[in-house]
């Protein structure tokens, strides 16, 4: 009787991924950390969005610069204001599809690794980038992660000559989300 139960359960969880033509999220995760010699930095946004719109692959991702939070206050100012300019730029977006979606099962549990390609846009500057993904499908829920590095000054992100012995060349990314049925 508990195996015919817990079977399902898992079909239900199962038929609801199914029948989710969006999968979404208000509460992703968006990080960086820099890494250098004299100093880490590292910034956390849980605010971003999803919309992962599952029987084409598309998926969007936008957060809002301010919504990074830092450790320390005088980083986050220097952040908004002489970076990233949040005030003249306020949101970062992903806009892309994952490039290998046959392979990716939704309805079946397992880690499905793929690549997503898209146009990233920060600071007023959108580029082309292919990253790895990784979507992971448990009980009929649906986590996605992702992690890959820019360089801030291919989005126009000057650094200051100062400062730039404490700031990598390359900022990690990183992006996780716990998606759920987007119902209208």
């Amino acid at each position: 009787m508990k195996k015919i139960i817990i079977t399902l359960t898992a079909l239900i969880c199962t038929a609801s991924v199914i029948n989710a033509q969006k999968l979404f999220s208000r509460a992703a995760y968006l990080g960086f950390y820099s890494n250098t010699k004299m100093e880490d930095i590292k910034a956390d946004n849980n605010k971003a969005n999803v919309v992962l719109d599952v029987p084409t692959g598309a998926i969007e991702i936008s957060g809002l610069v301010k919504s990074f939070e830092f450790e320390k206050a005088l980083m986050q100012e220097h952040f908004n204001e002489n970076y990233m300019e949040s005030d003249k730029f306020p949101k970062t977006t992903f806009k892309g599809k994952i490039d290998n979606l046959a392979a990716v099962n939704f309805t079946k549990d397992g880690t499905y690794n793929s690549k997503v390609t898209g146009d990233l846009t920060m600071h007023g500057v959108t580029k082309k980038v292919t990253v790895d993904g990784i979507f992971k499908v448990a009980q009929g829920k649906v986590t996605c992660e992702s992690k890959f590095f820019v360089v801030p000054e291919e989005y126009n992100i000057t650094i200051p000559n100062t400062v730039r012995d404490n700031i990598a060349s390359k900022i990690e990314i990183t992006f996780k989300a716990n998606l759920e049925e987007l119902k209208k």
